[in-house]
């Protein structure tokens, strides 16, 4: 029972945003060239259902590559950080001030760094725009330990790899995945904008920009569903590990 509320309630959530977009567009009077609804939706994606498959694909591989690269250095800068008051201090305000930078300004920057690389570029700043959230959240749980806990197994003789391994690890595990989910939308995010800027003929972001072009608006629509789409499946695919590795701290509620 529990199972189906959790999915007939997006279900139906998705449904009313559907219906009153449709009821939007048509109560103005807008025409598919100013405002798409999404009955246009469909013949735009049969008509252009290889290239979605296609360029679908294309985004979502380089999406997760550049999650994945995130969410490893975002782990390793966050230990560093959580375990040293020294080093929390010197790189948190470079991470802030990176972070503070817009990422439209820095797509450019690395297309022109490395020209012709079109799959590392857009995993570069994929990576570029989701670890910082990671390494916030593995910072700040480290950071707040208990100490009483780390002198008793210090006492024990235990290394910081077990400390971090049987008491760090179980703790901040619930704010790295609360973190995983800020960061898979980001990285979808940094993956369109090198799509749209770089012009190398592949993704989601291209067929978008190829929309824009020739103005065709439910075609430009169509690939922003599927770009939600796509982020809502990464998205439970994180819940789903969620449950699995930190199910424990899920509160139950009525």
């Amino acid at each position: 029972m529990n199972t189906m509320r959790k999915i007939a309630i997006p279900v139906v959530a998705i449904l009313l945003f559907l219906l009153f977009w449709e009821w939007l567009v048509w109560v103005n009077g807008w025409p598919d060239y100013k405002m798409a609804s999404p009955s246009d939706l469909g013949p735009a994606f049969w008509k252009f259902r290889w290239l979605f498959l296609e360029y679908g694909w294309q985004t979502l591989w380089r999406t997760v590559a550049g999650l994945l690269l995130a969410v490893v250095a975002g782990t390793l800068i966050g230990m560093i950080m959580g375990f040293s008051r020294t080093a929390r201090e010197g790189l948190y305000p470079l991470l802030v001030g990176f972070n503070a930078i817009p990422k439209a300004t820095v797509v450019p920057v690395i297309a022109l760094m490395f020209v012709g690389a079109h799959d590392m570029n857009t995993i570069l700043i994929a990576f570029l725009i989701s670890f910082f959230p990671i390494a916030v959240s593995i910072s700040i749980g480290l950071s707040t330990l208990e100490p009483e806990y780390r002198d008793i197994l210090k006492s024990l003789g235990a290394s910081q790899f077990t400390i971090f391994r049987k008491i760090a690890l179980p703790k901040t595990l619930p704010e790295f995945f609360g973190a995983l989910k800020v960061a898979v939308t980001l990285a979808f995010i940094g993956t369109n904008l090198m799509e749209i800027v770089e012009p190398h003929g592949k993704g989601l972001g291209h067929l978008f920009d190829s929309g824009k072009i020739s103005a065709d608006y439910p075609l430009m629509f169509a690939v922003l569903i599927a770009l939600a789409v796509l982020g809502i499946l990464l998205y439970y695919v994180v819940v789903y590990l969620e449950k699995i590795f930190a199910g424990w701290a899920e509160r139950t509620e009525t």
